[in-house]
């Protein structure tokens, strides 16, 4: 398998401080809040065109529009306006959605080696920096076509960046640092998650995996396959994964990563992600129509490849990351796991299964008891499970945020507050939900036989609080329980359910919370 290796960007990137006439560049994007912002002397000659098309157009300001650049060496511009934002509900969106809007116009032209110019605005600190992964989004060819159809491997051969005002990534060469390493991510995560479900199958991903921490990375990665392995550790995952063993090319696989800092370990953040490479929803099959697209229920354990790649990238110290990747195949057959089914989690649990089609938590549930017994052990222990996880999150919330919540200790610390902070800042939005007691019991045992009940019979859109009780019953199966505010070790653990952020189907993945996580954990913020 021909995987990325080195930076995994679609394009050579180039970031420049100083404007300049001869920049290679074969045409100019430009992305501006309103044109009465362009102040710098270098740039009037892009307000003079774009004011007096105006003059003729009474449609520029409101859409995207290619102008030529006559007696310059640019020879076009692409301005693709932000439009008038509100401060009451607008956010950096603006600007990464005006980036691709702007690029898709710019392909459509013939530019092959845009530069993207961003006219800051003073209510939007990075709109440099998410304007240029709105771009990237928009420039990612998925892994199928750059192996299968060469011809069509990329639609760029080079980006060039102007850092325009004060950016957060204070000089040319942090904002380049922190662009690839957030597009390096998003692209793995891309990759993994948007895949179909035989060339991202389990063990295609461990390959993949493998391949893009070779030796020499600062990520180590283990993968445990042998099925005696994940039976002993992993009895959840196991029962999920008992149908799809039966074909080699399905049998699942834990995928561990760990990425040290050097100089002293102030933080260690812990990551679970689900990585079910296809969900039938197993003997409760999805029936109706509904089972197209779930080769995209991989997307959280996605999401956490791509998040130690941005760690490979950028190498921040003093913080330790732990990564698991559950990657199992909810397959149906003759050894399906079954609802009525009792299962002992590795926390000592006894699971009653409710529903084959809630697979996720089942998979996630044991390597998130394996991350607790580790964070005893931790230096300021941060746990987090991702997930597309419930149609529930969509329901709720709608498509392209974030579904947050956060148990005891992690509250007490904001964690999900400062995600949702950070995320805003990064177009990357997150919603906040709360644990309640309903949740617990909701999944509290209902006979003797049983102590936990992993899901009732109804899909989660049509079953109250059906996003938050799932984060309940992963803190009852995997011991979580017994860490929470009023325990003598407390454990910090959040929830996030990506169904609705991981991108659209058709379509391709967004890369969700990658952003977020590196400018809180890694950029200071």
């Amino acid at each position: 398998m021909d995987v990325p290796t080195g930076n995994c960007l679609p394009c050579t990137l180039m970031v420049t401080k100083e404007f300049r006439t001869d920049i290679d560049c074969d045409g100019i994007i430009l992305v501006a809040e309103s044109v009465d912002l362009i102040t710098d002397a270098e740039l009037a000659f892009l307000r003079t065109a774009i004011e007096r098309q105006k003059k003729i157009d009474a449609s520029v300001g409101k859409e995207v529009m290619l102008l030529a650049l006559p007696n310059t060496p640019f020879q076009r511009l692409v301005f693709s306006p932000t439009g008038p934002t509100n401060r009451d509900y607008d956010d950096h969106r603006r600007f990464s959605d005006a980036a691709g809007a702007g690029l898709k116009r710019a392909k459509d032209a013939g530019m092959s080696k845009p530069l993207l110019i961003v006219i800051p605005s003073p209510d939007y600190p990075n709109a440099t920096l998410v304007a240029a992964l709105g771009l990237l989004q928009v420039a990612y060819v998925p892994f199928e076509i750059r192996a299968d159809v060469p011809e069509k491997s990329s639609k760029l051969s080079q980006v060039t960046i102007l850092a325009t005002g004060e950016d957060t990534a204070k000089t040319a060469k942090n904002l380049q640092k922190y662009i690839e390493g957030i597009e390096s991510g998003r692209l793995v995560a891309r990759d993994i998650g948007g895949s179909d479900p035989e060339r991202m199958a389990a063990p295609n991903v461990a390959k993949y995996v493998t391949g893009i921490f070779p030796a020499g990375s600062s990520v180590k990665v283990e993968v445990i396959s042998d099925d005696s392995s994940l039976l002993e550790q992993y009895p959840l995952f196991s029962a999920v994964n008992r149908c799809a063993k039966l074909v080699d090319r399905h049998k699942g696989r834990v995928i561990k990563l760990e990425y040290v800092g050097s100089g002293e370990i102030k933080k260690t953040l812990m990551l679970v992600g689900k990585g079910v490479t296809y969900d039938t929803g197993g003997a409760d099959v999805k029936a109706g129509g509904v089972m197209a697209g779930m080769h995209r229920d991989k997307c959280g354990a996605a999401t956490v490849a791509g998040f130690f790649k941005t760690l490979d990238t950028i190498r921040p110290a003093g913080i330790k990351v732990v990564g698991t990747m559950a990657m199992v195949r909810n397959s149906i057959g003759v050894e399906s796991y079954v609802a009525d089914e009792i299962i002992t989690s590795r926390a000592g649990v006894r699971v009653r299964v409710g529903n084959t089609d809630a697979e996720g938590r089942m998979a996630m549930g044991d390597c998130l008891c394996e991350m607790k017994e580790k964070a005893l052990n931790e230096v300021e222990p941060q746990i987090m499970t991702i997930a597309t996880l419930t149609g529930h999150a969509i329901r709720a919330m709608g498509q392209g945020y974030s579904i947050i919540m956060d148990n005891g200790p992690a509250k007490k610390k904001n964690n999900a507050i400062n995600m949702q902070k950070v995320g805003d800042l990064l177009a990357d939005p997150f919603e906040i939900s709360n644990i309640r007691r309903e949740d617990y019991t909701f999944h509290k045992g209902k006979s003797e036989y049983e102590d936990v009940l992993q899901s009732n019979n109804l899909p989660s859109t049509m079953t109250a609080r059906g996003h938050q009780t799932p984060a309940a019953f992963l803190i009852m199966a995997s011991g979580l329980d017994k860490h929470g505010q009023d325990s003598t070790q407390p454990i910090p653990y959040s929830h996030i359910d990506i169904a609705g952020s991981s991108g659209p189907f058709p379509g391709v993945p967004t890369g969700a919370t990658i952003p977020t996580m590196t400018a809180l954990y890694l950029m200071g913020y």
